[in-house]
């Protein structure tokens, strides 16, 4: 053998050879991957859900919403959303699987308010008799609907505290609104009450400066009152003038001699 010939290659052990998948193994992972996918669902499907939940979304309004006070409605969706949350998370729990219509909390929410019961009824809850007692107990066959009822019953949850929580940002705007216009009213009635002070003080030191000025003062002051007082020692005070007769003449005679 030459030295530009490559000795021929030695053959793999059967170790080192890939393994063989038969058709059974491939279908069983073909299937385990198809029921780990969420099934696409069918137009019918699709419009059978949106009819679903619009029917739960006309039971909140005008059902629940309308006929209850406001407030009364709220707490009474949130205790249905509570009830359908925990049964959903557990539903193996048998203390979420059912309600006694005389317990003070669901007869305050539930039953004496127009159109929580109903609800509770379309989420899979029926009433039964158990040793006398009443009870409204929710059915498994009824997942589909309660998993609905509590995304709708969620989705006015939300929206009833997105409100809320807006109204009272509002509410704390305003009040801050009002404090400022408020605040705005003081300070220009101090500059009012200041201004008006300063001009008063200005006021009164130009009357203080015409008053000085209108009267002498030192020696001068003096001699003006100084001749006041002497017209009031002089004699006669009080007496009254009367004008002096009227002058006459005496009468001429003829003996008058007249000297040159």
């Amino acid at each position: 053998m030459s030295d530009s010939q490559s000795p021929p290659s030695s053959p793999r052990p059967a170790s080192a050879t890939a393994p063989t998948i038969s058709p059974d193994a491939l279908a069983a992972a073909a299937e385990r991957r198809t029921r780990e996918q969420p099934a696409q669902k069918t137009t019918a499907q699709l419009a059978h859900e949106h009819e679903r939940k619009q029917k739960f979304r006309r039971m909140i309004d005008p059902g629940i919403v309308r006929p209850n006070p406001k407030e009364q409605a709220i707490s009474s969706l949130k205790t249905l959303l509570k009830i359908a949350e925990n049964l959903l998370n557990d539903p193996e729990n048998p203390k979420y699987q059912a309600f006694k219509p005389t317990n003070s909390v669901i007869k305050r929410e539930l039953v004496d308010r127009k159109g929580v019961l109903e609800y509770a009824i379309e989420l899979g809850f029926r009433g039964e008799v158990e040793n006398f007692q009443p009870y409204y107990r929710w059915h498994p066959r009824h997942l589909e609907e309660l998993r609905v009822g509590t995304d709708i019953l969620k989705e006015f949850v939300d929206l009833f505290m997105q409100k809320e929580a807006a109204a009272s940002v509002k509410t704390v705007s305003q009040k801050e609104l009002q404090r400022q216009a408020a605040e705005r009213v003081r300070l220009a009635y101090m500059d009012d009450r200041k201004t008006k002070e300063q001009r008063d003080e200005m006021e009164r030191q130009a009357r203080l400066s015409r008053g000085s000025s209108a009267q002498p003062s030192g020696p001068a002051r003096a001699r003006i009152a100084r001749p006041a007082v002497a017209a009031s020692q002089m004699p006669g005070e009080g007496e009254m003038l009367v004008s002096p007769p009227p002058y006459e003449a005496p009468p001429s005679t003829d003996s008058e001699v007249h000297t040159p």
